[in-house]
């Protein structure tokens, strides 16, 4: 099993990476994805997340109202750093989990983890063979927010602002894949990034 870390800020372009790279081969792991599993209904994480931030962040359901937790720690580095504590170990042990499946499937898999807060989670880097960053200028990413998901300017710089720098991901990658220009501009930065992946974890073999 190889395993590679794919990160990025918020409307980075990394998704886009994780689904070019998907469609070459690779098993992706996706973090986010992982994060709204460990607090489904009935969960250890979500009655931890509703003790510790209050009833506000629970909907009429019984799950988690994103959009009111969101508003409470995105703004806030202690709430967020409280619900990062609850949530990241959960998602970590998932993920492992995952890893373990894709491994079982076949040994030589090569599973990239599609995981945005990689800096923020202080997880060790030891267990991944390569860090790869995808990275476009803070003002393209707040308007591409604006544009795309119909943030108000504000709630797009807080988003962006709230997230690891582009220099501390930059310091733990071993490969960087500029996000700034078209979609196929993208793709193709992808696919070299790919191919250099590819050919170091070979050698290692």
């Amino acid at each position: 099993m190889h395993l590679i870390a794919l990160t990025g800020g918020i409307a980075s372009g990394k998704s886009t990476v994780a689904r070019r790279w998907q469609d070459q081969g690779a098993v992706v792991v996706d973090a986010d994805a992982l994060a709204r599993e460990v607090v489904e209904l009935g969960s250890p994480v979500l009655d931890q997340i509703a003790q510790r931030f209050g009833p506000e962040v629970i909907s009429d359901d019984g799950s988690v109202n994103r959009s009111a937790l969101g508003a409470l720690v995105f703004g806030d580095t202690d709430a967020r750093e409280a619900l990062n504590g609850i949530t990241h170990p959960a998602i970590s042990r998932l993920a492992q989990s995952r890893f373990d499946d894709a491994a079982c499937i076949n040994a030589e898999a090569i599973i990239v983890y599609d995981i945005p807060l990689l800096v923020e989670s202080a997880q060790s880097l030891a267990r991944f063979d390569l860090v790869v960053t995808v990275e476009a200028d803070p003002k393209v990413r707040v308007q591409r927010l604006i544009d795309h998901r119909a943030m108000t300017s504000s709630e797009a710089e807080g988003r962006v602002a709230s997230q690891a720098t582009s220099l501390q991901r930059r310091e733990v990658a071993d490969f960087v894949i500029e996000a700034n220009d078209s979609l196929a501009d993208t793709e193709r930065r992808a696919d070299e990034v790919w191919s250099l992946i590819t050919s170091r974890l070979h050698k290692r073999l």
